[in-house]
């Protein structure tokens, strides 16, 4: 089996993306498909990508729906606006 190198992009996939922010998230993916559609990868590095890839849309995904749940539950009293925070899936009510 090959070895992997430093610029495997499912070594880049460690902790450190899944900590950064939503945005840089995003760019890594960018990337990531953009080197896809170059076809230049060879098939493992390829693989490895598509992999990183997947982790960071499914990552992204969550995101954004919290980001709409904490948005659905402004509720409006009167005048004013009021934030509740909302129950993340699986939290008891």
């Amino acid at each position: 089996m090959a070895r992997r190198s430093a610029e495997d992009p499912a070594e880049a996939a460690a902790p450190a993306e899944q900590a950064a922010p939503f945005e840089e998230a995003l760019a890594r993916l960018e990337q990531i498909v953009a080197r896809l559609e170059r076809g230049d990868l060879p098939l493992e590095q390829a693989l490895a990508a598509f992999e990183t890839g997947v982790a960071l849309t499914r990552r992204c995904a969550r995101e954004l729906e919290d980001a709409e749940r904490r948005i659905e539950v402004l509720v409006r009293e009167g005048d004013t606006w009021l934030a509740r925070p909302f129950e993340a899936a699986g939290e008891p009510e």
